[in-house]
């Protein structure tokens, strides 16, 4: 075949992150996907970066990396689903074989690209973690992720249903254990009003 007219899957393999549910375990008030989950992080992780260049006057990172990786976090989960953290953390073991088992799916995804293409997401997906830099981007991306399962957990308690209270509760000390500056701040600036109503919002 032609190498014009060959196809490639990663795309539409992307797409079907939004039939991937979250908190499968949890009674949901309503349910989040995981592309929507991987939206939200990358919108929190863009305002890590900043508030890490801008407000902190850090050494400089980029945050459209930062944005894209965060983007791409999740995206092993299309093949192995979102299996839930007090599975995936019961304990050493079963965490690093689940860490083997994202790699290899991430890969697979990656089999799906032109070559010309595998290695941009390869770094999106499979980041090279021996540069500090590096690596604190993906710590952001990471606390981006905790601060998005808090909001779900924020949303759902605002809602009524006091079937994430623990899961707010450990996920938020989880969050300061981390001791990232950025982080704090978007906690103490930003997260309040997500909590407010549109009314109150919009003012």
């Amino acid at each position: 075949m032609d190498n014009k007219e060959e196809l490639y899957n990663f795309y539409a393999m992307l797409d079907r992150m939004q039939y991937i549910q979250r908190w499968g375990l949890m009674r949901n008030t309503r349910q989040e996907n995981l592309k929507e989950h991987s939206f939200d992080v990358a919108v929190i992780a863009h305002a890590l970066a900043l508030i890490h260049n801008r407000i902190l006057n850090k050494e400089q990172i980029d945050p459209l990396l930062t944005m894209a990786e965060a983007l791409y976090h999740d995206c092993s989960e299309i093949i192995t689903g979102d299996l839930p953290t007090p599975i995936k953390y019961r304990n050493r073991e079963l965490k690093n074989a689940y860490k083997e088992v994202e790699a290899e799916s991430a890969q697979s995804l990656l089999d799906l690209l032109p070559d010309e293409l595998s290695d941009e997401y390869r770094a999106l997906m499979l980041p090279d973690l021996s540069e500090e830099k590096r690596m604190l981007v993906h710590r952001l991306v990471k606390a981006a992720d905790r601060i998005s399962a808090l909001l779900k957990c924020l949303m759902e308690e605002k809602a009524g249903n006091d079937e994430f209270r623990s899961a707010k509760e450990s996920i938020e000390e989880s969050i300061h254990g981390l001791n990232c500056e950025e982080a704090e701040y978007y906690m103490k600036h930003f997260l309040p009003p997500y909590g407010m109503t549109l009314d109150e919002i919009s003012k």
